[in-house]
């Protein structure tokens, strides 16, 4: 059969990677990949945002899935933060003026743990020495001697007031409920029943002298109570010398330690204040502590609570500046939160429960956070923009915010913010958060792009091999030998329908080499070869390609219609992708165009059901055009056409078969039949060419399959547009059947060559006269459309001189 001048040459069916071009027989010999394959771009745009110290340049990068944007800028950012001072620990203590509003302090990094540690060491060395020193002899001796001179004063008081009892004839007696004054006779007390049998003379005698006492006893316990209350205030100063001196000794080797931080010494002064204040209570506080049953009872650890230091950040042992993933950004997660326990029959807390978010735990490094996790995950998108804007961290538990009656609470002080966002998100949530959120495209002022292909160079198929060696050592594969490698490096052009690209989405390669590992496990080989990686291909398509078969057999069994061999008019084979997911697949569709004179123009029936997408509505718009523009440009289009996909249920969409459907009709106009052994894809415009689309390699291959189902013959083969050619990976066992003869692949540029290989006849070029040469494509379907015009005019006639009939016998009548 002679080669038609529209049939694609074989060379340009698959671009082959040649195992000889490679330098090394087998992966091991080649240096693993440093850094990331194919995205200058992207790496240049994440190195000015991290380099620019202005706000808001935080990063957006936005990338297809698989082309490893999240690890390649993980490892970015460790990268630089090698070079970057480590942050700063962050504290939290007890706020002495407020203890609703811990303070913050800030520290070198590891010097916050020393801090806790030493803090911790105090306490329990303050519950061991504090009471110790309260039971010391050197304490009781210094508070005999503050208040020695008071209890003289109340010794002499007291025999004073003995003395002039005894003169008025009475004794003093102390019991539980105060002093009490007896009456006496001969020198003894007598009771109430010998008093009231004295003579009355007696009795009144002594009720005067009693009531004279009585007075001077209320005088004298005034004085005495005075005296009491000095003592207990000369006591309670030994008690706050005591304590200070104690706390003081036993806190200087903190202060010392932290002698060149101010806030740390302040907290310090006011924790050594507080225990001189609560000297009393932390003296021996557990013999007196009141337990309620089944709630517990409070303690000196009460106390003591307040002292420790809630290391909030601890960036001890830190290489440089943090890198933090945060794989869930809830709302906690991200700001951190207050916890709370149970104690007492209530919820309690204090600072010592304030816990840091992945903000805090980078701050002065970076933050890598999934754009999609954080914008559904409620009020984390809203808190990191007010965190931004502000440039700090203010922690607040979500019910404080939406309560209903304000409670008291704490409120951390907020800790300045530092940080460089890294937001992690295809390239549509960029784009939806630029157009609907004012705030994004201050505070995300850099997009890094991760392209989903590169140029397929030597350099680049190099670097293909240098990812192959890398992934073997990291992932444990057997080493590739050069087939190997070339054949990953087709399949990289394959996935991009690009004979010039290589694809950079590495998760879809990374698989591949895992499975072509395995079939050479099986298979007892020490390396990965060719064979290994086209068996792991062909084995992923058999697990995915069950719908396809199915398809396949209902075409070849007659149940869907589909002719592979013959001549139809009006009737043509067109090709659309179905996509299952990680696989897709072409079928063919039988495609049908009737045509009569008329005024309706072409209908699609997809859209008059309401099967049609905007997109093939578009396309078979544009049919209209292109019969206007080519054949009504000396008479009116008097043309009623319909177009239908036939046998096919679901929505129509895509303008991929505009083409095939203006040969349908063309071939419908014409009368000249289409061959049933070509199927067509390509859009079209109005002037006529046919436009490049997509899935052509799927369109192709399932059209051979359904060939090859039914018989090949050696004439069938597809009809593609001319600008898809570069886009060519065919599977081999199309090339082959191509190199055989006993399948064809025809690339064209516009209708014309189209037709011209469908129907066997010459499309025919336009004459200065604007006329066709005779036997041509478009001479017959111009003669058709010039047919409809006169009948149409004819029938016009007959139906005006039909009118004027009824009009004259309508006067007559009148």
């Amino acid at each position: 059969m002679k080669k038609n001048k529209f049939e694609v040459p074989l060379e340009q069916l698959r671009r082959y990677c040649e195992p000889a071009q490679f330098d090394f027989a087998t992966t091991q010999e080649v240096e693993p990949a440093d850094g990331t394959i194919g995205q200058e771009r992207a790496m240049a745009a994440l190195e000015f945002g991290m380099g620019v110290r202005a706000s808001g340049y935080n990063v957006y990068v936005a990338g297809d899935s698989g082309t490893r944007k999240t690890a390649t800028t993980e490892n970015f950012l460790q990268a630089i933060a090698k070079e970057r001072p480590v942050p700063p620990d962050w504290v939290y203590v007890h706020n002495f003026d407020d203890g609703y509003r811990p303070r913050a302090i800030s520290l070198p990094a590891g010097q916050g743990d020393q801090l806790a540690a030493e803090m911790d060491k105090f306490i329990e060395a303050c519950k061991l020495e504090l009471p110790r020193a309260f039971e010391s002899e050197e304490y009781e001796n210094r508070k005999g001697e503050k208040t020695r001179d008071i209890d003289a004063q109340r010794e002499q008081l007291s025999n004073q007031i003995q003395e002039e009892a005894k003169k008025e004839g009475f004794a003093i007696q102390t019991t539980p409920v105060g002093i009490v004054t007896m009456p006496m006779v001969e020198g003894q007390p007598i009771s109430r029943e010998a008093f009231e049998a004295l003579p009355e003379d007696q009795k009144k005698e002594l009720q005067e002298r009693g009531q004279r006492l009585q007075g001077n006893l209320s005088q004298a316990m005034g004085r005495a109570r005075k005296l009491e209350k000095e003592a207990g205030e000369r006591a309670h100063e030994v008690d706050k010398e005591v304590a200070a001196s104690t706390v003081a000794s036993l806190l200087e080797d903190v202060r010392q330690r932290f002698a060149d931080f101010p806030e740390v010494l302040q907290f310090l002064d006011r924790l050594q204040q507080d225990i001189v204040d609560r000297a009393e209570d932390l003296r021996a506080p557990d013999k007196d502590a009141v337990a309620i049953p089944g709630l517990g009872r409070m303690t000196s650890e009460d106390h003591y609570e307040e002292y420790k230091v809630n290391v909030f950040v601890n960036n001890k042992g830190g290489q440089g500046a943090p890198v933090v993933v945060e794989n869930n950004p809830t709302y906690y997660n991200l700001i951190g939160r207050i916890d709370y326990r149970a104690r007492m029959g209530g919820m309690t807390t204090d600072f010592t429960m304030i816990k840091a978010g992945a903000l805090q735990r980078a701050n002065g490094g970076f933050l890598v956070v999934q754009a999609y996790d954080l914008l559904t995950s409620p009020q984390s998108w809203d808190a990191l923009k007010r965190t931004l804007r502000a440039g700090e961290v203010r922690i607040e538990n979500l019910g404080e915010q939406f309560s209903a009656v304000p409670t008291a609470t704490l409120k951390p002080e907020p800790i300045p913010l530092d940080v460089r966002v890294v937001l992690v998100g295809q390239p549509y949530i960029y784009y939806l958060l630029f157009n609907r959120d004012e705030d994004f495209r201050k505070l995300f002022k850099v997009r890094a792009d991760f392209a989903s292909q590169m140029e397929r160079t030597p350099e680049n198929e190099h670097s293909y091999a240098q990812f192959i060696a890398s992934q073997s050592r990291e992932q444990g594969l057997r080493p590739f030998d050069r087939t190997g490698v070339a054949k990953v490096v087709e399949y990289g052009s394959r996935l991009e329908e690009h004979q010039q690209k290589l694809s950079t989405r590495f998760l879809d390669i990374g698989d591949l080499l895992s499975e072509s590992n395995y079939w050479a496990e099986l298979d007892g080989s020490r390396l990965v070869r060719g064979r290994h990686v086209q068996k792991a291909i062909d084995e992923k398509i058999y697990r995915s390609n069950l719908v396809e078969e199915r398809m396949r057999e209902m075409i070849a069994e007659g149940t869907v219609m589909i002719s592979t061999e013959g001549a139809v008019p009006g009737q043509i084979n067109g090709l659309s992708v179905i996509s299952m997911g990680d696989y897709a697949f072409g079928r063919p569709s039988r495609i049908t165009a009737r045509t009569a004179f008329g005024q309706s123009g072409v209908m699609d029936i997809e859209r008059e059901t309401k099967m049609s997408g905007r997109i093939h509505s578009k396309g078979v718009l544009i049919l209209s055009g292109y019969l206007a523009g080519k054949y009504a440009q000396d008479k009116p289009l008097a043309l009623s056409a319909t177009l239908t996909f036939e046998q096919l249920y679901d929505e129509v969409e895509g303008d991929s078969a505009s083409s095939a459907e203006l040969y349908a009709l063309l071939s419908s106009l014409s009368g000249l039949p289409l061959r049933q052994d070509l199927a067509v894809t390509g859009s079209v415009n109005q002037r006529g060419q046919v436009q490049p689309i997509g899935g052509v390699n799927e369109k192709i291959e399932g059209y051979f399959d359904v060939c090859r189902a039914m018989g090949l013959t050696g004439d069938q083969g597809v009809m593609i547009p001319e600008s898809n050619v570069k886009h060519l990976m065919l599977r081999e066992d199309v090339v082959k059947a191509v190199r055989q003869g006993k399948f064809h692949v025809y690339a064209v540029k516009t209708v014309e060559e189209g037709i011209e290989i469908l129907t066997g006849t010459p499309a025919g070029q336009a004459q200065p006269d604007g006329s066709y040469p005779g036997g041509t494509v478009n001479y017959l379907v111009d003669q058709r459309l010039r047919d409809y015009v006169e009948r149409s005019k004819q029938l016009g006639a007959v139906t005006l001189a039909e009118r004027e009939t009824t009009r004259g016998h309508e006067r007559e009548a009148a």
